[in-house]
């Protein structure tokens, strides 16, 4: 079977702490339990979750949704964007199966970032090594005033932005962030095809902003 994994790469940093990182560990139990509920996302979707502060850590490996656990996310910390591409890049090589002439792989990897600040840490490197994996749609989500949506326009053209980094706002973001899965899971197991752009995702909700 040819899984469509779906990567969640979220910002852990200090200025998380309260409000806006209690609406990501509700956000995440909300989308799994939601996309549970989905045969197709039940059938192809295959869940991780990689933490960014200090440094990145990939907290859930990638998991079919029926045996995925809600793993510990606490904010604290800087924000190593850059560590979190490369690592990303590095997960995509050890856990996605490639296509081969001999067996049809997984689909390409859905990436969805969120993060509330800049980087602080050097991203050339972890940009560069994201740049070469074959992904397929990457969309990055600026929480509140302070993300540098200049800083996620390099990583991908598919960047949206929160006006607030509050509950009702994050737990928006995650729910349009369930949908698309769903979206991209009913695309493969109907059309056999990948989701393409952004115009292919169910459109965001008032608080979700495309950043043209």
């Amino acid at each position: 079977m040819r899984r469509l994994p779906v990567y969640l790469l979220l910002d852990t940093s200090g200025s998380m702490f309260g409000e806006p990182i209690e609406a990501v560990k509700n956000g995440v139990q909300v989308l799994i339990s939601t996309l549970r509920q989905d045969p197709y996302a039940l059938e192809t979707a295959y869940i991780s979750i990689i933490t960014f502060n200090d440094v990145a850590n990939q907290v859930s490996p990638l998991t079919e949704l029926s045996a995925f656990q809600q793993p510990a996310i606490a904010a604290s910390g800087c924000t190593a964007l850059g560590g979190a591409l490369e690592l990303l890049a590095n997960k995509v090589d050890e856990e996605v199966t490639k296509t081969t002439a001999e067996v049809k792989g997984d689909w390409k990897p859905l990436v969805f970032l969120m993060t509330d600040g800049e980087p602080t840490d050097d991203i050339t490197k972890g940009l560069a090594e994201f740049k070469k994996r074959k992904l397929g749609i990457v969309v990055a989500c600026a929480a509140g005033a302070n993300a540098n949506t200049n800083v996620l326009k390099q990583i991908t053209e598919n960047v949206v932005q929160l006006d607030t980094a509050d509950s009702s706002t994050i737990k928006s973001f995650f729910k349009w962030v369930s949908a698309s899965i769903s979206t991209g899971s009913q695309k493969v197991g109907d059309a056999g095809k990948e989701v393409a752009g952004l115009k292919e995702l169910p459109p965001p909700p008032p608080e979700i902003n495309i950043v043209a």
